[in-house]
């Protein structure tokens, strides 16, 4: 929460604190780096909560086929069953009509591997895409149309080799996905890592790297992505290198990180999959060094997350200001919680210093529309449309990038810009600032986690 205006007396500043302590296709603003629509309502909030999801699992091979595919497919039917979306399973390329792939959701390339589709039927699916299907990539799925540069680009990379199974390391770059926030900073797991032609990470979101380290064989040195997502030509993409062995559709942890994966693809969650270079992190998950509690209450610091606990205070971060920025951090509310990102405000202990003299990103389910999240708390209002159609609902991770330059602030949710403001109050400006998060209250929990930073050039227009 934050004062609604600059406030003249104490009188006036209690008595706003009283008043502020508060209990198919939607399209997507493409943001700085592009976006997309998803097929079949995809808000979580804007589209059509009861219309059921359906996917495609299709497992046609052209080369070398794993036996596991037959274990991949009943998971995937399993998970359709427990999370209330229809599963259709098939190996016939002539379901890759117009028609007939405009019923699903998202198609899942389960370990497809060499050429499996004729030109009609790669015609017909890359109309599907563009009209914002989804797409999840298995393992091989890699391994698959090599002569076909749409579907490199929508797979993000080519497979080029592999060692012998064994256990290795993935670290986790983002939990901001669905398909990698129940896990922790590190994955161990055995299986068959690949090795690719290219990297993705220019143009795609990457969720989640090899350790070579950990493992033998691995040929792309410290940078080896493994886990990706990302907005293609109109539609959502999302591929994982996981899955070769038949274990590893037993495997709670992988059925949840697969389970999020569909999820994102067929737009019934949401998340940042623009492209993401050159952030510092501010917070690593393990230690708050640099940061500084500011008034009552304060965090715990669990499994790289950061839970308010009592207030009202804030945890802002000492050791530097910053000028031009965006700022991403990932947070989830529990209930009808509230808490708030505050920015451009000067170093103090009082918390009440940011609230006069900086603004607050507000994250609050239902106070009034210039209070509620996404806004710039008491002054702006988000835009509610397509706010509603980014935000994922409570219980769940939302990413917020906020991204200031001079006194312009963008605030994006899950990649959708939702919010555009420019300061007009000398005393408020945001060209330098420190950040923080509030813990508001003992009745509301917030954690947050991945806060990261990164500078930008002093002229708008040369960040990416």
């Amino acid at each position: 929460m934050r004062a609604a205006a600059r406030i003249a007396t104490a009188a006036a500043a209690a008595a706003l604190l009283i008043g502020c302590v508060s209990g198919p296709a939607s399209s997507q603003d493409p943001g700085p780096n592009g976006g997309s629509s998803a097929k079949g309502g995809s808000g979580s909030s804007g589209g059509d909560a009861s219309a059921e999801k359906k996917v495609l699992v299709f497992s046609k091979t052209g080369g070398f086929r794993h036996d596991s595919i037959p274990d991949g497919i009943a998971a995937i039917q399993k998970l359709g069953e427990e999370n209330g979306f229809a599963v259709d399973a098939t190996e016939d390329a002539g379901e890759f009509t117009a028609d007939n792939l405009g019923q699903y959701d998202a198609v899942i390339w389960l370990s497809t591997t060499g050429d499996v589709l004729d030109e009609a039927q790669q015609d017909a699916f890359e109309g599907y895409i563009k009209d914002g299907g989804g797409y999840v990539g298995v393992h091989a799925a890699a391994d698959t149309e090599y002569d076909w540069p749409f579907y490199e680009g929508l797979a993000g990379a080519y497979f080029e080799s592999h060692p012998e199974i064994q256990e290795a390391t993935i670290d986790v770059e983002d939990h901001g996905h669905p398909a990698t926030n129940h896990l922790g900073a590190t994955w161990d797991r055995t299986d068959e890592w690949y090795n690719y032609r290219s990297n993705p990470r220019d143009r795609a979101r990457v969720l989640a790297t090899l350790d070579e380290s950990s493992y033998n064989g691995g040929s792309m040195g410290e940078d080896h992505p493994f886990v990706w997502c990302q907005d293609y030509e109109g539609g959502r993409s999302f591929y994982t290198g996981a899955g070769h062995t038949k274990e590893s559709f037993a495997d709670p942890a992988y059925l949840q990180h697969l389970l999020g994966g569909i999820k994102w693809a067929a737009g019934d969650s949401q998340a940042d999959c623009r492209p993401e270079q050159g952030y510092t992190k501010l917070f690593d998950g393990t230690s708050t060094d640099g940061w500084k509690q500011a008034g009552p209450g304060s965090f715990t610091l669990e499994d790289g997350t950061l839970t308010t606990e009592g207030g009202m205070g804030m945890l802002w971060y000492e050791a530097k200001e910053f000028t031009s920025y965006s700022l991403k951090l990932d947070w989830r509310m529990e209930g009808d919680d509230n808490s708030g990102v505050f920015i451009g405000f000067p170093p103090s202990d009082d918390p009440w210093s940011a609230v006069d003299n900086g603004y607050e990103i507000q994250i609050d389910a239902t106070d009034t529309e210039d209070r509620t999240t996404g806004s710039v708390y008491g002054f702006q209002s988000a835009d509610i449309e397509k706010r509603d159609q980014a935000l994922n609902p409570p219980g769940e991770w939302n990413t917020y990038e906020l991204r200031v330059e001079g006194e312009r602030l963008r605030i994006y949710l899950n990649g959708v810009e939702v919010n555009d403001f420019t300061n007009t109050d000398p005393a408020r400006s945001l060209e330098q600032g420190h950040i923080g998060i509030q813990n508001h209250g003992a009745e509301d929990q917030v954690s947050f986690r991945d806060i990261r930073v990164k500078e930008l050039p002093t002229t708008p227009g040369e960040g990416d």
